[in-house]
């Protein structure tokens, strides 16, 4: 077994609120042996289900270790699809189906080429497999996956071809669609997912797949805010590229943009579509952070247990535990480094848009920062974490911001402190 480790120097670049490629990798390599793990503990869970379904799960793992004999890298995509993580967790808490085993060597079997067929679950008329897309069999609850022949066939005879680029939509087929983008050489290609049940736990997912005219909607707003990204932001982009590979379309909460992260789904994010460049380029650079932090943690804890405390965020209108307010503090210290910087490359409204934009959240997160290295509720590590953070926002509060866009700023915290301690009863500031 093998200890994963994160060096001090990369876990203050961390704490810091960047890190680059080279961090992320650390925490793509833990995060791929933690889905070994997990993928370990649902065959075992399996082992205590009735006879024929302990049977389907144990070849279906030993399908999985046959094929990564002969076709490693096409395992390892396959494992490391996001909504993997949060399915596996969901069995080993007892509320998920070991069936799942089957669907994902399936899934590998289709991207190696193996030819052996494989019995696999339907939900609905769907066959889901993991990180390729889903066949549609109407009146089915069960189907034989023929990767030699790429098709997916219903015990009632419907079968469904599997296109050579599984990317691409064929009749009975919904392939995650790409949204791809380049500036200067340097790429980002992240995929679709509008149809696993596990794409995003937690959140409001769009029931109904994007329109051509939607899909080239997204499409066009990620180049642009690619652009806007590589251009000013290179570190940030960076660690979008590495982190970063699948997108749920979300439900957007009324006239407002969300966007989300779930922690048992690595490298996917959620979004509904962004109303402006750099909105999407906020969104991305605010859940990469996300991302990342959920990934440190699994590594290095940074809170204690929740002991039921509830503390003020600026940027919620609920109480956050100190897990929750970490993240948002963290998520933030990337939203105010983007206008930071983007601030210098804008001229007249948008300028002072980006200098209101960085003072607001810079003094938000120094806030929560603080509330956090009060709390006692850090762990040793988590007091450095913090620590590295507030010296970072404490060198940016000391940058000047004109006097209207800091007036803007400080009326829009004072507001939304108000706000919130109508809507909860509480003092902001206990």
């Amino acid at each position: 077994m093998k200890r994963h480790r994160i060096p001090r120097k990369v876990f203050d670049a961390l704490a810091g609120g960047s890190g680059g490629a080279h961090a992320v990798g650390y925490l793509q390599v833990a995060q791929y042996s933690r889905r070994l793990l997990l993928l370990r503990g649902v065959r075992d869970a399996a082992r205590a289900e009735e006879p024929k379904r302990a049977r389907r799960a144990r070849q279906a793992f030993a399908l999985l270790a046959e094929i990564q004999e002969l076709a490693p890298e096409a395992v390892e995509t396959t494992i490391r699809y996001p909504t993997v993580g949060a399915w596996a967790r969901d069995v080993l808490v007892g509320r998920g189906d070991t069936g799942g085993l089957a669907a994902l060597a399936a899934a590998a079997a289709v991207r190696a080429g193996f030819p052996r067929p494989i019995e696999v679950p339907a939900s609905d008329g769907v066959v889901v497999l993991p990180s390729l897309g889903r066949a549609i069999l109407p009146d089915c609850n069960s189907a034989v996956v023929r990767p030699g022949v790429a098709r997916v066939t219903a015990a009632h005879g419907v079968s469904v071809r599997i296109p050579t680029d599984p990317y691409r939509d064929a009749p009975g087929w919904q392939g995650l669609r790409r949204m791809e983008a380049e500036y200067h050489g340097m790429a980002i290609r992240l995929l679709l997912d509008e149809g696993d049940p596990y794409r995003m736990p937690g959140t409001e997912v769009a029931q109904t797949r994007l329109s051509p005219a939607e899909l080239e909607s997204w499409r066009a707003g990620m180049r642009r805010a690619w652009r806007l990204l590589v251009r000013f932001h290179w570190t940030a982009a960076e660690e979008v590229a590495a982190a970063i590979s699948v997108v749920s379309p979300l439900v957007p909460h009324g006239k407002e943009h969300t966007s989300a992260t779930a922690h048992h789904t690595f490298g996917g994010i959620g979004l509904s579509l962004p109303p402006d460049d750099h909105a999407f380029a906020v969104a991305l650079a605010h859940e990469v952070q996300h991302t990342k932090l959920g990934a440190l943690m699994d590594l290095v804890p940074l809170t204690r247990p929740d002991d039921g405390s509830r503390h003020y965020a600026p940027w919620r209108d609920d109480p956050r535990p100190i897990n929750g307010l970490l993240h948002g503090a963290y998520a933030h210290l990337g939203v105010a480094g983007y206008w930071r910087r983007q601030r210098a490359h804008e001229r007249g409204a948008t300028m002072m848009r980006a200098h209101m934009e960085f003072a607001r959240w810079r003094d938000a997160a120094a806030l929560a920062a603080h509330t956090l290295a009060a709390s006692g509720r850090l762990t040793d590590a988590g007091e450095i974490f913090v620590a590295e953070m507030a010296r970072t926002l404490r060198a940016w509060r000391r940058e000047p911001v004109p006097k209207v866009a800091l007036d803007h700023a400080r009326t829009a915290a004072v507001r939304h402190r108000a706000r919130w301690h109508l809507r909860n009863g509480m003092d902001p500031a206990g």
